[in-house]
């Protein structure tokens, strides 16, 4: 079977003859919505918190912000003034207070991107709680029960294509065997302050739908292509199965640098360094790897994977993270992160090698890397302690993804976004998620408090939380419903989701 075929079933393939059950996406059921406010939710919680837990208390103030992308001013919205926001590390089990205050001109929340925590710290408007006023504040509390590579953004509008994010380390006490040091890597793609920002963005593309083509605009040499900053039609990817993305971007940014003023990280030959690669983009996948050095993926969304030997390149979508060791070579070398398909800079870290300071990549690596190897979902298995135990689903629900329309609007089973509505399921249930992608474009679909496990060739591909949908192919997931509460499920292209690409899993008594 081909690594297309092992998760592509067809998005005309007939669903499995003996399913307990399938859904369109309606309330079916008569019971009761199970909310963030109901005791179950904190009776699971009650079940995840030690009684002697620590507690890690962190300050976010949500802040208006001049931040240089290395030689380029903009303003923008970040936590604290820095981009991305400073790193929240916490040990798993440990319980994590978080004082956001929101000092930014629009209602805000934080969703904490990956983790199994309790439904009413989630983060979601209208489905989880209020959003947080300007001028107010709102603490967040909860355990944290799995180790990992995460990540926190908000949940409001368009808000994530600004620089509202930052990463969230949850370290296991028992690993480190394995590698000598870490370098996380946060991705994204940037407009916000360039001539425009992601609400005129969004409002473009409702007013005008997918226009094609654009103005030339030469103060910014980096886009390449030479588009303003948020016109459509940048690219297409056999990789990504058609278009590349919906909006172009003048910068694509490593750990908040552009690729002529990047990070670096310092190195010696021989050292085991673990990435944690973090996407934070709103519309671009990125192909990510090390000149000559091979990558040996260790985790998808913060859990263990087995995994082929060493590959050139690995694929992260909007939302996704990508763990991988690789031994620092004798001569230093820039970390690549290049936008899949899209005809625009690519971002980059320097990793030095003792006194072999790395340069930056230069055209003929950036090539190289376009043309090698490229691992994606398909390459990768849970690893045997993570892995589902082998179950019918008691519930299965298709969730058709389809758009745009002449709104740019973007549905799920026909329908756009309503926080009242969702798909029923029961705690214990195993529940089965049919992503059918009905769209020209690839969508990387993310469900709230839950890790799924990627149904491959025999069922056990990895365990994410995110995972992208080729277009005009189906990706089915499975997990266990055991964490009750309101749980959005929705494409992590900002765009989509905010146009309607959302739905909630929704528990019932």
């Amino acid at each position: 079977m081909s690594r297309r075929g092992f998760l592509a079933l067809g998005a005309g393939a007939t669903a499995a003859v003996g399913l307990a059950a399938c859904s369109s996406g309606g309330n079916s059921s008569s019971g009761a919505k199970i909310g963030p406010t109901s005791p179950l939710v904190a009776q699971a919680e009650q079940a995840r918190r030690a009684g002697n837990a620590n507690v890690q208390s962190v300050t976010l103030d949500a802040v208006l912000s001049e931040v240089d992308l290395g030689g380029v001013q903009v303003k923008t919205w970040t936590f604290g003034d820095s981009l991305p926001g400073r790193e929240i590390r916490v040990k798993r089990g440990e319980v994590l207070h978080a004082l956001l205050t929101n000092r930014l001109p629009q209602p805000t929340s934080i969703h904490w991107h990956g983790l199994a925590l309790r439904n009413d710290m989630d983060g979601v408007p209208d489905v989880t709680q209020a959003a947080v006023a300007p001028e107010g504040n709102f603490t967040y509390e909860f355990a944290v029960p799995d180790a990992g590579t995460y990540w926190f953004h908000p949940h409001v509008g368009v808000q994530l294509d600004r620089g509202l994010y930052a990463p969230l380390i949850v370290e296991d006490p028992e690993a480190g065997a394995n590698y000598d040091s870490e370098l996380v890597i946060v991705l994204d793609d940037w407009l916000d302050g360039t001539g425009t920002d992601p609400d005129a963005v969004l409002d473009n593309l409702r007013k005008n739908g997918m226009v094609m083509g654009g103005a030339t605009d030469s103060a910014m040499p980096e886009m390449g292509h030479g588009a303003m900053p948020g016109m459509t039609g940048v690219g297409k990817s056999n990789v990504l199965g058609g278009d590349a993305g919906d909006v172009s971007y003048p910068y694509m940014l490593a750990n908040g640098r552009i690729a002529s003023a990047p990070t670096s990280f310092e190195g010696r030959a021989g050292q085991r360094i673990r990435l944690r690669l973090i996407n934070a983009g709103g519309d671009t996948a990125f192909r990510v790897g090390v000149p000559g050095v091979a990558m040996h993926v260790t985790h998808t969304d913060g859990f263990p994977v087995v995994a082929p030997g060493g590959v050139d390149s690995v694929l992260l979508g909007m939302g996704e993270r990508i763990d991988a060791i690789i031994t620092v070579p004798e001569q230093g070398v820039p970390v690549l992160a290049i936008p899949e398909g899209k005809e625009a800079p690519y971002a980059q870290v320097l990793l030095h090698s003792g006194a072999s300071r790395a340069g930056t990549a230069n055209d003929a690596a950036v090539a190289q890397l376009k043309m090698s190897g490229i691992a994606t979902v398909a390459d990768f298995t849970a690893a045997p302690g993570v892995t589902l135990p082998d179950k019918k689903p008691d519930v299965t629900h298709d969730l058709t993804l389809a758009g745009p329309g002449e709104k740019y609007d973007w549905t799920i089973n026909g329908r756009p976004f309503d926080p009242q509505s969702g798909l029923p399921i029961q705690q214990g249930q195993r529940v089965r998620l049919r992503f059918v992608n009905d769209s020209d474009m690839f969508h990387p679909m993310h469900l709230h408090g839950h890790t799924f496990q990627v149904r491959g060739a025999n069922g056990k591909g990895p365990r994410k939380d995110t995972v992208i949908v080729l277009p005009r192919e189906t990706v089915e997931v499975d997990f266990d419903a055991n964490n009750p509460g309101q749980w959005l499920t929705h494409c992590h292209n900002i765009y989509h989701g905010e146009a309607g690409m959302m739905t909630v899993v929704s528990y019932v008594e």
